[in-house]
């Protein structure tokens, strides 16, 4: 029974710290006193006006106390976790080595700066932490490409472009959309994740050989 509990915590890791995270996230939200980057007098969390970063902060955009922000920090954390437990284990499905390398490396090693997004250090660690998931989410898509998965075909070149175009967003400073196309890119990232983890398989990538160089 201890066993069966074990492996079933396991197996659920990746979708249960998902929910965790989530969950905090969300109470963050309802506690968020209020003030936005549009509007410093709104109250409380405006899903099309506020980033989730002005949950990090230990004082709101309005000048009040923050109570979102251990909740936020909270969330991040499980995030963080969650997604570095995916990018170890979908590695072990990848049958190319240095391949499974930089998915698992880069993409677990990169959730150390998705956390530290909470920190001061917020703009420059979502410019090296946007760099290192992009990277190992476009490896994982190349060999879904090569696989039979049309549906993750789909879902990850979808995932891509909706996260670069936040980032262009972002990196342009065309503020109008972007607290939207945020939730949109957090909201897409989980689907894929929690998709490519409990609905793909080591079979599905076993016929994809390493590239052998011609002498």
């Amino acid at each position: 029974m201890y066993e069966k509990s074990i492996e079933a915590l396991k197996r659920y890791s990746v979708l249960l710290g998902i929910f965790i995270s989530v969950s905090l996230l969300f109470i963050a939200t309802r506690v968020y006193p209020g003030g936005s980057l549009f509007d410093k007098n709104s109250v409380g969390f405006d899903w099309s006006k506020n980033f989730i970063s002005n949950l990090f902060a230990p004082k709101a955009i309005n000048g009040a106390d923050n109570p979102a922000q251990i909740w936020a920090d909270g969330g991040m954390i499980f995030l963080s976790v969650s997604f570095a437990l995916f990018f170890i284990k979908f590695s072990k499905k990848i049958p190319v080595r240095s391949a499974a390398n930089v998915v698992q490396y880069l993409g677990a090693g990169g959730m150390l700066f998705t956390f530290l997004i909470v920190t001061p250090l917020h703009d420059s660690m979502v410019t090296l932490a946007s760099t290192l998931f992009l990277l190992s989410l476009f490896y994982i898509t190349v060999f879904i490409l090569k696989s039979r998965l049309h549906l993750f075909k789909f879902l990850c070149i979808t995932c891509l472009l909706i996260f670069y175009y936040t980032l262009y967003l972002y990196g342009s400073g065309s503020y109008a959309y972007l607290p939207i196309m945020q939730k949109v890119t957090f909201g897409s990232t989980i689907i894929l994740i929690l998709g490519l983890e409990y609905f793909t398989q080591k079979e599905d990538f076993e016929h994809i050989k390493p590239t052998q160089s011609k002498k």
